[in-house]
């Protein structure tokens, strides 16, 4: 594999969207090159719903990395509607990022997600990803993709041990055009508040309960609370479920399984907020949230 090298005192910036099957590694992926806790990250599969934003900003210059739901082929509502969140964030990236699991055949998904490509082939990067588990089929997917897309530069790595990542940041850069940086170099992620709480809340929680239950969750902020002349923040949150016979698995037997997300998220949060957080966690069902457009409108951007 041939690694570029970038002109000394050149700036380059860009924009570069990952796209890949459910459970890919995308956003291990993205966590590991920007070095930070991004996106969430959970064995089950499309834990991302939304458009996250991480950066990273080196000497060399600033990359914008935008992670997207799993492209999963599937007609109900919310997988639709995730579908369509990865898809149209490729239009305006100028760069691609194309993540592939090595330890899984290519299916369908993966052949639909070659064939929107083809068309970005010119700002598209293929990493083949899992590469550290055994038995995987990293050469086989090199050839494939280096015949499929014979402009695009396709490496292995393993995001989870961090094996190949700074060749990929490499080829990252020599690929960006020259520009400014689009964030002060202080910030790895522009979240707002209130979407990173709920997002730690939700990884906490679908870690913690049954293969079935994860896609049946979401996390409402009821109200975020400054207190103490800013030295605390005071989070009231509601878990949401679809069904009233959920709420037993999430709150688990006297209480211990709620307890246990909540004191694993107000640990995290108090990792990314300068303040000392409290946290009051709830469940509740709402059995239509999954078809009821409104709600999917905020989750879903």
């Amino acid at each position: 594999m041939f690694l570029p090298k970038i002109r000394i005192g050149t700036m380059k910036s860009a924009f570069i969207t990952l796209i890949g099957r459910p459970s890919a590694g995308k956003s291990t992926l993205m966590n590991e090159l920007c070095g930070h806790k991004i996106s969430i990250v959970a064995p089950s599969p499309q834990t991302t719903r939304n458009r996250v934003r991480g950066i990273l900003t080196d000497p060399r210059g600033q990359l914008v990395f935008i992670d997207t739901p799993g492209y999963h082929l599937s007609d109900k509502k919310l997988n639709l509607q995730l579908k369509s969140v990865s898809v149209s964030a490729l239009e305006d990236a100028d760069l691609i990022l194309y993540v592939v699991d090595a330890s899984r055949k290519t299916g369908e998904e993966e052949d639909n997600i070659s064939e929107i490509l083809k068309v970005f082939h010119k700002k598209l990067i293929v990493a083949i990803n899992k590469t550290d588990i055994p038995g995987n089929k990293s050469r086989d997917f090199i050839d494939k993709f280096e015949e499929l897309f014979p402009e695009a530069s396709v490496l292995p790595v393993s995001a989870l041990e961090s094996r190949g990542i700074d060749d990929l940041k490499l080829i990252l850069f020599d690929k960006a055009e020259e520009g400014e940086k689009m964030y002060p170099d202080e910030f790895f992620t522009d979240q707002e508040p209130e979407f990173r709480a709920s997002e730690i809340i939700r990884e906490k929680a679908i870690n913690r309960v049954t293969e079935e239950l994860p896609h049946a969750i979401y996390v409402e902020i009821a109200d975020m609370e400054e207190a103490e002349e800013g030295k605390a923040l005071w989070i009231r949150a509601f878990l949401i479920v679809e069904r009233e016979s959920q709420k037993g698995i999430v709150v688990g037997k006297g209480g211990v399984g709620i307890k246990a997300i909540r004191v694993e998220a107000q640990k995290e949060l108090n990792k990314i907020f300068p303040y000392r957080v409290h946290l009051d966690l709830r469940v509740k069902a709402n059995s239509k949230w999954r078809r009821n457009d409104q709600i999917l409108a905020k989750l879903i951007y």
